[in-house]
């Protein structure tokens, strides 16, 4: 039977009559539901398809702009593939917008077609993909918050070509198709000349309820933000309440770390209010911002305007209420001196992470209010500074954008990052000339992909980042000659002209402001609709205060436009970094995060084109992401952060350096200390070496059954075999006696060579006799002797645990996790670390793990004239070692591994590299059909037998993965 045929039967069978039967994830029939809390999203699966189809239909009745726009980059690589699409959508109801359709007319590769069917309501989007066709059918309409937020049902189903329910879907769309007629300009036009937004309807007939559910209109934080009624959202409620908590316990200081746009200076007003100061002063930085903060304060306190003065400048106050200054003015000694030390009972500044200047120290020195409170974005510091002592480690709010976006504080954002322009085969890099970023090509590219990507509202309102002042000002001259409306603004600009600036801008009298980076902060524009960045990512931090400017919500702004000009640049893995706050220093975190965008919470999306994709990858390869600097500073913003010497858990806790790297970067975490020039407790030699075995051995975390035994012996003298074996059973996890023997030669050492057995200490950390575990008497007179070596012992265990939470650990292997050939000896429970004779695979009691090096060094690739390959996402081509014929053992074994019960893992790394990391790919089961003996050239060019074999993956590799794997 044909082989695709049986995988669908098998299919049919475990989704509609019997779900323990086998079958491969790729065809079975799957309900699609928007699931946060695993990242699983309507949004993927379309995605996924669109990704590796033929051709495509989509027919769906309701389209808003945000749910087009998170196709947007796919759509574009599709079109550069050749491949073409159709959508029928319709007129129903006036719910689609014509601002909506001209963003259709922009898909070159997509032929649109409009209906005029009474009560057109479908939703069915189809994938051709050559050898099969998949439907996905259900409830989501082309809305963003179908596609990830809604309560939405959709059944995906798969079928061969001569499938009837296929044919009748298919046969369904083109009667509809045929009936319809094509979108056009002119057609645009007009239907605007009669359309009526369901938004602006006063009272709705209840027969439009279910349709008019389904426009993502404005949020309430933007109805409040029209009719100036401003109450506290969730976050600021609890941030106040946190505030009031400090207070309580007899704090005088405090500081909030909140997500750029989030309402910091309403936050801080609401907890003025609160508090009900005699006399308070505001500190900025910028003189620009403090009309804003003196407005927003008197939305939230009211009273007059004599309650309120600045001083700034020319500005001078006298007995206001409410003071509003600039550290500039306020930290002259000649305006200092006018006011007594207590002269205020709240001080509050802004921008806190900048206090480690003198300016705001002579302040923060002379002053000694009742409160002190700061605020900051990004209170993280390259300069060693310690912010967080300043306030005594009082944090009383955090909230970073990830979290931020999850509680729809702020407005949802569209990121797309895109490939650089190419001049005459060169990319735009760190050598571009001036003339090169200014040319009339990479302008034109520009403008094509700006007027792509689009923006939400009637009118752009955009900001502009560049890297140059003369780029700005050449920027400025080329945007206005194109008919836009444009400014660029630099240093030497005066405040005057800057607020000029924005005013024009936020009044709808220019288009865009081009900047350096006089905007990275300390600029409040909720209308900007756009923000187009054609500059190298310098720094995450920089990064997220520059998308920050467009994530403020705003009247008739649905979301805000992202677009990312990625040039060929060393530094583009700060990308990933700071779109997902991923502070781990782990290349592999970062290359899954790169690879699979959809974790973005919210209505939010994160898109790369491919080319943009591969320059983040080579950049992650590349990048001294695990150098000295990068372990100090992410170690000194720690233990600034927390006021003490950090644990190895608390990185997990406060998000940041991954803990297996720190403790590994050295002999251990302690040498780490010492490294770090930490005063700690003195170990000895033989501790050193057991604290190297726990963290080089256990604290990855990728099987537990290690650490809860030395965890319990910890507790108590003993405990035996019965008692451990129904603790694993309490987690799941696996219970036989080749795991308990693994455990065994693990803490006996039995398992490692001889150098390793040297470096771990020589002898048994763990002892069974008579079914009974103990510590041994060294270890345990170890941490009854020396306090610190037991905190550095608990802290390794606690942390292992709250690690090996990445983990399915009622698996040997976690499916698209990544393993070395060691984890997999000690996994699979081999007597010992065997990895360097595996040489690709070997079989051993009864298992069979199998290595692949998917791109060879090119000196080996030119020769060899044979390669594994991932043949689809669900088959891999495998081929033997050189000189292998059927008759070998090895392959026999293989090929008959059903009867002789051989467990086959298969595990790929990208590319050969120092690193010994592969990327699990899970159980794999050969096609004994397609073994084949064949005569190929070895590296030396050489004629040698092998033996090639189609390997059925039991689960389907993840689309980013197998893009990752697949692409050189």
């Amino acid at each position: 039977m044909n082989s695709l045929v049986s995988n669908f039967q098998s299919a049919l069978e475990h989704s509609f009559i019997d779900q323990s039967k086998e079958s491969s994830e790729l065809y079975k029939a799957k309900l699609l539901a928007n699931q946060n809390e695993d990242g699983s999203f309507v949004l993927n699966e379309l995605l996924d398809e669109l990704n590796t189809c033929e051709d495509f239909f989509f027919a769906v009745a309701f389209i808003t702009e945000s749910g087009l726009m998170a196709l947007k980059t796919t759509l574009s690589d599709l079109a550069e593939k050749g491949i073409k699409g159709k959508i029928i959508t319709s007129n129903y109801l006036y719910f689609n917008s014509p601002k909506m359709f001209n963003e259709l007319l922009k898909l070159k590769n997509v032929e649109i077609r409009i209906t005029n069917m009474e009560g057109f309501h479908a939703k069915g989007y189809y994938f051709n993909h050559k050898e099969y066709e998949t439907m996905i059918l259900g409830s989501s309409n082309l809305t963003i918050k179908a596609l990830k937020v809604n309560c939405e049902w959709n059944l995906k189903i798969n079928s061969l070509l001569n499938g009837d329910l296929i044919y009748s879907i298919k046969k369904s769309f083109d009667t509809m198709w045929n009936a319809s007629f094509s979108l056009t300009k002119e057609w645009v036009e007009n239907y605007e000349l009669n359309y009526q937004p369901i938004i602006n309807t006063q009272k709705l007939d209840s027969t439009l309820s279910p349709f008019v559910l389904e426009k993502e209109i404005v949020s309430e934080e933007n109805a409040s933000y029209q009719t100036e009624i401003i109450t506290p959202n969730h976050m600021q409620k609890q941030a106040i309440q946190e505030i009031q908590k400090i207070r309580d316990e007899g704090k005088k200081k405090a500081i909030v770390i909140s997500a750029t746009g989030t309402g910091k200076t309403y936050l801080s007003a609401f907890d003025v209010q609160a508090y009900s100061p005699k006399r308070l002063l505001f500190i900025v930085h910028r003189e620009q911002i403090l009309q804003k903060a003196m407005n927003d304060y008197q939305k939230i306190l009211g009273g007059s305007n004599s309650d309120y003065g600045i001083l700034s400048g020319n500005q001078k106050i006298t007995n206001e209420k409410y003071v509003f200054a600039t550290i500039q003015t306020l930290s002259k000694s000649e305006t200092l001196q006018k006011y007594a030390t207590n002269e205020f009972d709240y001080i509050l500044i802004d921008e806190v992470h900048r206090a480690g200047a003198e300016t705001y120290r002579k302040i923060i020195d002379y002053f000694n209010p009742e409160f002190l409170l700061g605020m900051t974005a990004t209170p993280e510091r390259t300069d060693g500074f310690n912010i967080y002592e300043l306030f005594d480690y009082n944090i009383a709010y955090e909230i970073r954008l990830q979290d931020a976006l999850k509680e729809d504080m702020l407005c949802p954002f569209h990121y797309f990052g895109i490939t650089d322009l190419q001049i005459d085969g060169h990319s735009i890099d760190d050598k571009a000339t001036f003339n090169q970023l200014v040319s009339n090509e990479r302008m034109n590219y520009i403008l094509e992909k700006m007027d792509y990507y689009g923006y939400s509202g009637e009118s752009v309102r955009g900001l502009i980042f560049c890297s140059r002042k003369d780029e700005a000002n050449e920027l400025e001259l080329i945007f206005n000659n194109r008919g836009f409306r444009t400014k660029a603004l630099t240093g030497v600009h005066s405040i005057v002209e800057r607020e000029k600036a924005v005013k024009q801008l936020e009044n709808g009298q220019s288009d865009y402001l081009i900047t350096v980076d006089i905007f990275n902060e300390g600029i409040d524009i909720p209308s900007i609709n756009q923000v187009v960045m054609l500059r190298k990512t310098e720094s995450s931090i920089i990064f997220i205060q520059q998308l920050g400017r467009g994530l403020r919500k705003a009247s008739n702004k649905e979301f805000v436009t992202i677009i990312d000009f990625i040039g060929n640049y060393d530094n583009n893995y700060l990308i990933p970094i700071a779109l997902t706050g991923d502070s781990s220093l782990n290349k592999n975190d970062l290359r899954k995060k790169t690879m699979g965008t959809k974790y973005i919470s919210g209505l939010s999306t994160i898109n790369f084109d491919e080319i943009s994709k591969n320059r983040i990858f080579q950049s992650i390869e590349t990048s001294t992401l695990n150098s000295a600097k990068n372990y100090k500073e992410a170690y000194r913003n720690l233990k600034n952060k927390i006021g003490k010497i950090p644990r190895l858990l608390d990185y997990i806790e406060n998000d940041t350096i991954d803990p297996l790297l720190v403790a590994n970067y050295r002999k251990n975490y302690p040498e780490f200390l010492k490294w770090m020039k930490e005063d700690i407790p003195e170990l000895t030699e033989q501790e050193t070496k057991r604290l190297t075995f726990l963290s080089k051995e256990l604290l990855n975390g990728k099987r537990n059954h290690e650490m809860i035994l030395l965890n319990k012996l910890i507790e108590s003298d003993n405990i035996s075999l019965f008692e451990y074996t129904q603790l694993l059973k309490q987690y799941d996890y696996t219970v036989d006696t080749n795991t308990l023997n693994s455990v065994n030669r693990m803490f006996n050492l039995e398992f490692f060579v001889e150098k390793e057995r040297e470096k771990y200490g020589n002898t048994p950390i763990i002892l069974q006799k008579n079914d009974i575990y103990q510590l041994s008497e060294e270890f345990k007179q170890s941490l009854k002797t020396n306090s610190w070596f037991k905190k550095c012992v608990v802290d390794l265990i606690q942390t292992s645990f709250k690690r090996s939470e990445r983990y399915d650990l009622s698996e040997v292997f976690t499916y698209n996790e990544v393993y070395s050939r060691k984890d997999a000896c000690r996994l699979i429970n081999w007597e010992n670390d065997e990895q360097s004779t595996i040489y690709g695979y070997r079989m051993k009691y009864n298992t069979c793990p199998i290595f692949i090096n998917y791109h060879k060094d090119d000196d080996i690739a030119n020769k060899v004239k044979y390669a594994d390959e991932l043949i689809d996402r669900h088959t891999l081509l495998w081929y033997t070692k050189a000189r292998k014929t059927m008759k070998d053992a090895t392959v026999k074994a293989i090929l008959n591994y059903h009867s002789n019960d051989l467990a086959i893992h298969a595990f790929v790394q990208k590319e050969v590299k120092k690193a010994s990391e592969f990327i699990y790919l899970g159980r794999a089961y050969p096609k004994i059909e397609t073994a084949k003996e064949e005569v190929v050239k070895d590296k030396d060019g050489k004629d040698t037998d092998i033996v090639s074999i189609e390997m059925k993956l039991a689960n389907m590799v993840p689309l980013e993965t197998y893009d990752f794997i697949k692409q050189k």
